[in-house]
C-alpha cells in the first residue's frame, strides 16, 4: 500500500513547463549581467571586486562583452522555444567572445586577458593580418552558430522564376536530390513515406492547385491499357479485362494547415494538465494528419486518452482520435483532420505492381494515415462485414470490392451471386458474365441462394476429398495436365447489399445459412460479404459476429453502433465519406484507412466494356455452367412458392399435434416474429388445414393425427 501511494504522489506532483523554466533562467541571466556591470565599476562591493579581478584577468579589456552577452542569452531563453535553438546560441555567443579577445591582444597586447593570449598567439604563427583574418573568420562562424542561419546567396533568383514560368523546371518537389532538413524542433513530415518540409508542403499545395487549371485545358484522353489478368482456362482464356484508363486518377495534395504549431499546440496542452511528452514525426494522409508523441516515463496512456476533448478545443479541431499506443511503436497518435481532403481514386491504387501480381481475390480498400495504399484479400478473411450509416460510402466500398475483382478475375474464376433488396444499387451489375444469377431482389430468393450456396459447399467438399485435395487452390492447381472432367473450380463471392431488410423477414433462415457458410465454406472458395446500414445485435447476431473476423466500420452514428461492429469504440469519432477502420485476424488494432471512390458514371464503363467485350453467352459448360444452372433452377422454384411458405409443413404437423392453432403457439414452436406466424395460420386456413378465426374462440382444427 506504501508503494502505491508514493506512485501516485509522485504522479500528482506538478510539473513546471518548459516556458516558465526558460523565463526563470532569462531573469537569473539578467540579474548576474547587472552585477557583472557593477563590478566592473567597483558598485558591488569586496564580492563585486572578487569577480572582476578574477573575470578581468581571464577576460582583459573583454570583461564588458560579458554583460552584454548574457543579456541577449536572456533574450534567446525568453523567444527560443527548443533547446537545440539554446543550447546553439550559448555556444556561438561563448565563441564570438573568445574570437574578440583574441583579436584585442593582436592589436592591443596585454589587454585581452588570459584567453585573449592563447587566441591571440596566432599572430606568432600567421603574422599580424594573418591573426586577425584568422579570428575573424572564428567570429562570423559563431554569429552563424548562434543564429542557426546560414550564409543566402540568391544571385539567379530571377532567371529561376522565369524558368518556373516557362515551365523549364519540373523536378517533383516531394523527392529533392539532398535529405530534406527535419524541422526545428526535430519533428519530420512524412507524406506517402516520404520526409518533406513544411516549405515543400506549401510549394506543394501551389503546385496542386495550378495543375488543376491546366488540366482542365490541356487534358488529352488517356491510352486504353487493359490490366493483366492471371493466367485462366477453358472458354473464357480470351478474357479481356476492363482497361484502368476507364476509371479517373488524381495527384491532389491535401491542405494541412500549421503543422508545427498544431504539434506545439499538443505538447503544451498536455504540459498544463501535468503530461510532459516529446513530439514525434508527422503523417500526412488524404484525410487526416496523425501527429506522433512519446509520453515521459511513469504517464499512464488513460491520462492522455481523457483529454480528447481538451486537446480538441484547443486544436479547433473535432472530432480528433487519439490512438494509444501505435501498434508496433512505442509512440500515441493524435489525428486531426485535415482543412482540405483529398479523393483517393480507384483508378490510382489499381495501377500498382502489387495489386496487379496479387491473388485473385484481391481487392483494393484506399490509402492508410500514412498515403499508403492498402490492398485486402478475400480468400485469406474469408468473410468480410461491413456497417455504415447513410453517407458514410457504404455502397461505394461495396462497388469497389466488386468492381477490383472484376479487373482480377475472369468468369472462369470466379462468379458471383449478389443480393439487393434495395432493388437499385447493384442492378447495374445486370448481364456481366461473372453473374451466376440475375441480381437477387427478393427475400424468398436470397434465401433460395444461400441454400444454393450451402450445397454447393457441401458438394465440393467431396469433390476435394475425392480428388485428395485441402483446398480449392490445391484443387485448381492439381489440374494442369490432369485431363479431369471437371473443369476449373471457381471462387464464389456472395454479396448481401442490406442484412437488415433480409433478417427482418427471414432471419432464422438467413443467419443458419449466414453462419454454416462462414464456418465452412472457406476451403471451398465461397466467400460472404455483408453490408448493413444499422449495425445493431438484432441485425448482427451473436453467431454471424463470432464466425466473421474481418470487419469494415464506416461512420456510425454512436458508440454502441461502433462496438456492435468492432467490439470498441472509435467508429463514431470518423469523418464520412469513405473514412473506415478495417479489422481482420492479422491486425492488432483497427487500422484506419480512407476508403477509394469511384463514381457511378465509372461504374457504368467498366461494366459496359465488360458486356460488350465478354458477352455472357462465351462460355460452354464445365463446372462453371452446371453450377449457374443449378442456381437459376434454386430461384425459380422460390419464384413459383411465393405464395406458399418453407415452415408451412412443420407448421400443420405442429398444429396436428397439439389439436391447436393459435399464433402464439406457432411463434413459440418455430421461433418466429408475429407476422410470420400469422401469415402461416392464414395459408393453413386456405389450404383448409384450420377453421377461420372466431373471435376470442380457438380455431377449429380439420386434420387428425393420422
Amino acid at each position: 500500500m506504501s508503494r502505491k501511494s508514493k506512485r501516485n504522489k509522485k504522479e500528482n506532483l506538478p510539473v513546471l513547463k518548459s516556458e516558465t523554466k526558460n523565463s526563470a533562467v532569462a531573469v537569473l541571466l539578467v540579474g548576474l549581467s547587472i552585477i557583472l556591470l557593477l563590478s566592473g565599476f567597483q558598485k558591488a562591493g569586496p564580492i563585486g571586486r572578487v569577480i572582476f579581478n578574477v573575470l578581468g584577468k581571464l577576460f582583459g579589456g573583454g570583461y564588458f562583452l560579458i554583460p552584454v552577452v548574457l543579456l541577449l542569452v536572456s533574450l534567446v531563453f525568453l523567444i527560443g522555444e527548443h533547446k537545440k535553438l539554446i543550447g546553439l546560441t550559448m555556444l556561438g555567443s561563448g565563441l564570438f567572445v573568445f574570437c574578440a579577445l583574441g583579436i584585442v591582444e593582436i592589436v592591443s597586447p596585454d589587454n585581452g586577458g588570459l584567453i585573449g593570449k592563447v587566441l591571440g598567439s596566432f599572430d606568432i604563427l600567421f603574422g599580424y593580418y594573418a591573426g586577425i583574418i584568422f579570428n575573424l573568420t572564428l567570429m562570423v562562424v559563431s554569429v552563424m552558430i548562434a543564429l542557426n542561419s546560414p550564409l543566402k546567396f540568391n544571385f539567379n533568383a530571377e532567371d529561376q522564376d522565369v524558368a518556373d514560368k516557362n515551365g523549364k523546371d519540373k523536378k517533383p518537389r516531394f523527392t529533392p536530390a539532398i535529405p530534406p532538413e527535419p524541422a526545428e524542433d526535430g519533428t519530420k513530415i512524412l507524406i506517402g513515406g516520404e520526409e518533406v518540409t513544411q516549405k515543400e508542403m506549401e510549394t506543394a499545395e501551389k503546385e496542386t492547385n495550378a495543375k488543376k487549371e491546366e488540366t482542365a485545358k490541356t487534358e488529352k484522353p488517356k491510352e486504353v491499357k487493359p490490366l493483366k489478368v492471371q493466367s485462366v482456362t477453358a472458354s473464357w482464356k480470351n478474357y479481356v479485362p476492363p482497361p484502368i484508363a476507364l476509371l479517373k486518377t488524381s495527384n491532389d495534395k491535401p491542405t494541412v494547415g500549421d503543422l508545427r504549431g498544431n504539434a506545439n499546440i499538443i505538447k503544451r496542452t498536455l504540459e498544463s494538465f501535468g503530461i510532459a511528452v516529446e513530439m514525434g514525426e508527422i503523417t500526412i494522409g488524404p484525410k487526416v494528419t496523425r501527429y506522433t508523441m512519446k509520453p515521459a516515463e511513469g504517464v499512464k496512456l488513460s491520462r492522455i486518452v481523457a483529454l480528447n476533448q481538451d486537446l480538441s478545443l484547443a486544436l479547433a479541431a473535432h472530432p480528433i482520435r487519439i490512438e494509444a499506443p501505435i501498434p508496433g511503436k512505442a509512440l500515441v497518435g493524435i489525428e486531426i483532420p485535415n482543412k482540405t481532403a483529398t479523393i483517393v481514386r480507384l483508378g490510382n491504387l489499381l495501377g500498382y505492381s502489387d495489386f496487379a501480381s496479387a491473388p485473385y481475390l484481391t481487392f483494393a480498400l484506399g490509402r492508410d494515415v500514412g498515403g499508403e495504399p492498402v490492398f485486402a484479400n478475400l480468400a485469406k478473411m474469408p468473410h468480410l462485414m461491413i456497417a455504415g450509416t447513410t453517407g458514410s460510402g457504404k455502397s461505394i466500398m461495396i462497388h469497389t470490392l466488386l468492381v477490383s475483382l472484376l479487373y482480377k478475375n475472369s468468369p472462369e474464376t470466379m462468379r458471383m451471386i449478389l443480393i439487393d433488396p434495395k432493388r437499385v444499387e447493384l442492378s447495374v451489375y445486370e448481364g456481366i458474365p461473372h453473374l451466376m444469377a440475375p441480381v437477387i431482389t427478393g427475400g424468398k430468393k436470397a434465401v433460395a441462394a444461400l441454400r444454393f450456396a450451402i450445397e454447393e459447399m457441401d458438394r465440393r467438399y467431396g469433390v476435394l476429398l475425392n480428388a485428395g485435395k485441402r483446398d480449392i487452390l490445391g484443387y485448381n492447381d492439381g489440374l494442369t495436365g490432369q485431363g479431369r472432367k471437371e473443369g476449373i473450380m471457381p471462387y464464389i463471392v456472395i454479396v448481401i447489399d442490406e442484412l437488415a431488410d433480409l433478417m427482418m423477414t427471414y432471419g432464422r433462415e438467413v443467419e443458419n445459412s449466414i453462419v454454416r457458410l462462414a464456418q465452412m465454406a472457406r476451403a471451398t472458395g465461397i466467400h460472404v460479404v455483408l453490408s448493413t446500414q444499422r449495425p445493431s445485435v438484432e441485425v448482427i447476431t451473436g453467431l454471424i459476429k463470432a464466425n466473421i473476423s474481418s470487419r469494415i466500420a464506416l461512420q456510425v452514428a454512436s458508440q454502441i453502433d461502433s462496438r456492435t461492429i468492432l467490439d470498441m469504440s472509435g467508429a463514431e469519432k470518423l469523418l464520412g465519406g469513405g473514412d473506415m477502420l478495417f479489422t481482420s485476424t492479422e491486425l492488432s488494432k483497427p487500422k484506419r484507412i480512407q476508403g477509394a471512390y469511384m463514381g457511378s458514371d465509372e461504374v457504368e464503363k467498366v461494366i459496359e466494356f465488360i458486356n460488350k467485350e465478354n458477352p455472357a453467352g462465351a462460355e460452354s459448360g464445365g463446372m462453371v455452367g452446371e453450377i449457374a444452372e443449378t442456381l437459376e433452377k434454386k430461384i425459380s422454384e422460390a419464384d413459383f412458392s411465393d405464395d406458399d411458405d418453407e415452415l408451412l409443413n412443420e407448421a400443420v404437423e405442429i398444429v396436428r399435434a397439439s389439436k391447436k392453432a393459435s399464433a402464439s403457439l406457432l411463434q413459440r414452436r418455430l421461433k418466429v416474429g408475429y407476422a410470420r406466424a400469422a401469415r402461416l395460420l392464414d395459408i393453413m386456413e386456405e389450404k383448409g388445414v384450420i377453421g377461420p378465426g372466431d373471435g376470442a374462440k380457438p380455431r377449429e382444427v380439420f386434420i387428425d393425427n393420422e
